[in-house]
């Protein structure tokens, strides 16, 4: 049964920083692509940073230089780094992880979050206020 949590979440001033946490359990990153999605409040759900299963990461162009994806194999444990924050950053942080498919196939903008089989397994999600 694969478990995603997340943990590292709260609230920060415009330009701190913050660093997400995702621990995995029965799963290998071997063997899936990972990502972090995030949820606007009323708004779309989109991704902010994944990193496929051969370690290439991505990010969404409104993070790109400001958030740094990671993660430590042998902890099971995926990061986000995210620094000079903005309140356009404030949202629910969801770590996900598909095995079928490459993260890059799944819809990278969405209604919501933590709906349909691409990626398939998803955290219950951390908040980041931003003001």
């Amino acid at each position: 049964h694969v478990q995603l949590v997340e943990s590292g979440g709260g609230s920060v001033q415009t330009g701190g920083s913050l660093t997400l946490s995702c621990t995995a359990s029965s799963l290998e990153f071997d063997d899936v692509d990972m990502g972090w999605y995030r949820q606007f409040p009323g708004y779309a759900c989109e991704l902010a940073s994944s990193i496929s299963r051969e370690g290439e990461s991505w990010y969404a162009v409104s993070v790109k230089g400001r958030f740094t994806v990671s993660q430590d194999h042998a902890k099971r444990r995926m990061y986000l780094q995210m620094n000079n924050l903005k309140p356009e950053d404030t949202a629910l942080y969801y770590c996900a992880g598909t095995r079928d498919s490459q993260i890059e196939n799944c819809a990278r903008v969405r209604p919501t979050c933590v709906v349909g089989v691409c990626p398939n397994y998803w955290g219950q999600g951390t908040q980041v206020t931003v003001s």
